[in-house]
């Protein structure tokens, strides 16, 4: 089992928690959670699943890519009859209210996610593939990037089964969590070079506009912004080590010169590089002692 909790990223598991799950046959018995639940089935093969919900009793097969929401308050239970391999996303209702309404501009209802039992979309499954996978690689290494993609689930799942305009959400089922993963592979490949929105955008195969628009409408910062702050996160690696200079760490990770990298990097940190490269040397040195 692979639990996000344990990963000290206090912005990305503030919004969700993700679990991934292969187990033999088995049953979870009825009960009432405070949290809502996304089930997303990852299996290839059908399999034969039992769900009590408020009473009802359903019997049937769960394909893959299918996803059973079931809300906060809502009484289940589960059998199933075969081995399974699902991801479970817990969110919190009020940390998600906050979410929805601050961050992409939607007010939800009382039940806040819809009541949906089995329904297809392999959009937010993928999505959801990508946060297991950032799990278990330990060559992901980067806040920014897995903050971006629980943003990436989050917000795809609020604009499709939240309350939002239909003309949004065409839009936004336009440009999918590969989309995404496409832009944010091509800014951890070429980070080190100069990169435009004309050049993201190009990937996504949607115009400048309409591309920075939607980037931060989901992810929560402007493409250019989002690149800045993944050569920070470069950088920070860097300054571990003592003997390479400042100005190769500003041109390795792509900024113009040390001034642009010093300027963008207090801005994002709060400190200098040489203050932050001061303050981890000496807790290296402490944690030698």
């Amino acid at each position: 089992m692979l639990d996000s909790s344990a990963i000290a990223r206090p912005s990305a598991t503030d919004l969700l928690t993700l679990e991934y799950f292969e187990a033999e046959p088995g049953e979870m018995p009825t009960k009432i959670f405070n949290q809502h639940h996304v089930l997303l089935n990852l299996r290839d093969e059908p399999r034969r699943v039992e769900n009590w919900r408020d009473g009802e009793h359903r019997d049937f097969m769960f394909h893959k890519d299918e996803i059973v929401v079931t809300p906060a308050g809502v009484r289940s239970g589960w059998r199933w009859h075969e081995k399974s391999k699902v991801i479970v996303i817990t969110l919190e209702p009020e940390k998600l209210q906050q979410f929805a309404q601050s961050e992409v501009g939607v007010l939800l209802t009382d039940s806040q996610l819809r009541n949906l039992p089995l329904f297809k979309d392999p959009d937010i499954c993928q999505a959801g593939v990508m946060l297991r996978d950032a799990l278990i690689s330990k060559d992901v290494g980067s806040g920014v990037l897995f903050e971006s993609l629980a943003r990436v689930f989050l917000v795809k799942l609020i604009q499709r089964y939240g309350d939002r305009a239909e003309e949004e959400i065409a839009f936004a089922r336009g440009f999918t969590a590969r989309h995404y993963k496409r832009v944010l592979d091509f800014v951890a490949d070429h980070f080190a070079e100069t990169i435009t929105v004309e050049d993201l955008a190009n990937i996504a195969a949607l115009s400048p506009s309409h591309f920075a628009r939607l980037f931060k409408q989901t992810i929560g910062r402007s493409p250019m912004q989002f690149v800045m702050a993944y050569r920070v996160e470069q950088a920070k690696k860097q300054l571990s080590h003592q003997d390479l200079p400042l100005i190769d760490i500003a041109l390795d990770c792509g900024f113009a010169d040390q001034a642009h990298f010093s300027r963008v990097f207090k801005q994002t940190e709060g400190v200098t590089p040489k203050t932050f490269r001061a303050s981890r040397l000496k807790k290296q040195e402490s944690s030698k002692i």
